[in-house]
Parts: structure tokens; C-alpha cells; sequence
């Protein structure tokens, strides 16, 4: 049982191939969000959190005890890395998805691992005001929160993972707040998806 389900999962290496295939559940606090569709989870198992065991703080404390969490079915503008210029929209983006994860509980669904080790996993954030013990069957799924909220698109690329809800419901979603003029689509469209952007520079010998 303590192996299973009390032991902290430290980082993505720990995550096994058998924990993705049972797509296992787990709970932490989120500790830093680096990119617009990425964040670090210190996981928190079992009980006594926030009591009498604590989640660190500091960054020399939390080297290599945060999974880096990879959200599942969206893709966000892509920021300036490598020399490259960021795309419109990338630091809304970011801020957005900070205000609304850092320092919060979350529940995530690992999926897979994706080409740069991250954990693939579809996030849900408990709703405020009601008991822990309802736990994520109450929470609101992450993805869907962003994309009403116009700072990212769906994935559609190979292994693009939805949920429960499905590639239409994430279509749907992102039409309408496309209609509505949400986020990065104010102006009515982006001249280049955060897909595109990323096959352009994949494409491009100087990449």
C-alpha cells in the first residue's frame, strides 16, 4: 500500500511504465509554471499536508522533487527561447495560467511521456469553498478553463490525448471563445497557431 499509493513520486523518472498505464491519479502542489502549458507538481500522498508536512519553497529544496507536468489536449504561444522572437499572445498566456495554478492543489491524470521527458497529464483544479473530501469529482478540468479562456489552442498533433470530454468538445470550446474574441484571439485570429510556429522553426536549418 505505501508503495503504491503513499510514496512521493519525485520527479517524471519516477513516474513507471506501470503507473502511466493504470493512468494513475495523483495530488500536489504546484510550484512553479515555466511555460504557458507546463508546470511543476511537488506531489503530496496521504494525509497531514499543510499540518505537519510541508511542501518546500525554496528552489535549492525542490531540485529534483517536482514531476514537470505536461497539460494534456492544448498548446499554448509559444515564448522567446533559443534566440527565437515569442509569439503574440505567449506572455498573457503564461501570467494567466501562473495566477490561476501556482501554490494551488491540483489533481492530475498521468497519461505519457512525451519526447522531452515530461509527464503528458490531464489536470483538474478543485473548485473554492468546497470539502477536500470531494476531491476531483467537483474540480474543473484545467484544459477546458484555458481554452474559454482564449489562452491557448487544442492539440492535434500525434498522441494529442483529450480526456474524457473528447478532440470535439476541445474544438468546440476553442470556436467559442474564438467567437467571443477571448485572449489570444481578440483581434479575431493569430497569423500563425502555436503549432505552426513550432514546424516553421523545426523546418528551418538554422533551428
Amino acid at each position: 500500500v505505501w508503495h503504491r499509493w503513499l510514496r512521493r513520486i519525485r520527479t517524471a523518472d519516477w513516474v513507471t511504465p506501470d503507473v502511466l498505464a493504470r493512468r494513475r491519479w495523483v495530488r500536489g502542489i504546484v510550484t512553479s509554471v515555466g511555460d504557458a502549458d507546463n508546470f511543476r507538481l511537488y506531489h503530496t500522498p496521504g494525509i497531514g499536508w499543510r499540518w505537519f508536512r510541508r511542501v518546500p519553497t525554496l528552489a535549492k529544496d525542490l531540485k529534483d522533487q517536482t514531476i514537470h507536468i505536461r497539460i494534456a489536449g492544448v498548446d499554448a504561444p509559444e515564448g522567446g527561447h533559443f534566440g527565437r522572437p515569442a509569439q503574440p499572445h505567449a506572455e498573457e498566456s503564461l501570467l494567466w495560467l501562473k495566477n490561476r495554478l501556482e501554490g494551488r492543489l491540483v489533481y492530475c491524470q498521468l497519461v505519457r511521456k512525451d519526447q522531452y521527458g515530461r509527464v503528458v497529464a490531464v489536470p483538474l483544479v478543485p473548485r473554492p469553498f468546497l470539502p477536500s473530501f470531494l476531491g476531483k469529482r467537483w474540480a474543473s478540468p484545467l484544459a477546458l478553463e484555458m481554452l474559454r479562456a482564449g489562452t491557448v489552442t487544442t492539440y492535434e498533433q500525434a498522441g494529442a490525448e483529450h480526456g474524457p470530454w473528447g478532440r470535439e468538445a476541445f474544438l468546440g470550446i476553442e470556436a467559442k471563445a474564438r467567437t467571443a474574441r477571448r485572449g489570444m484571439w481578440k483581434y479575431g485570429g493569430v497569423s500563425e497557431t502555436p503549432a505552426e510556429y513550432k514546424r516553421r522553426y523545426a523546418s528551418s536549418p538554422s533551428s
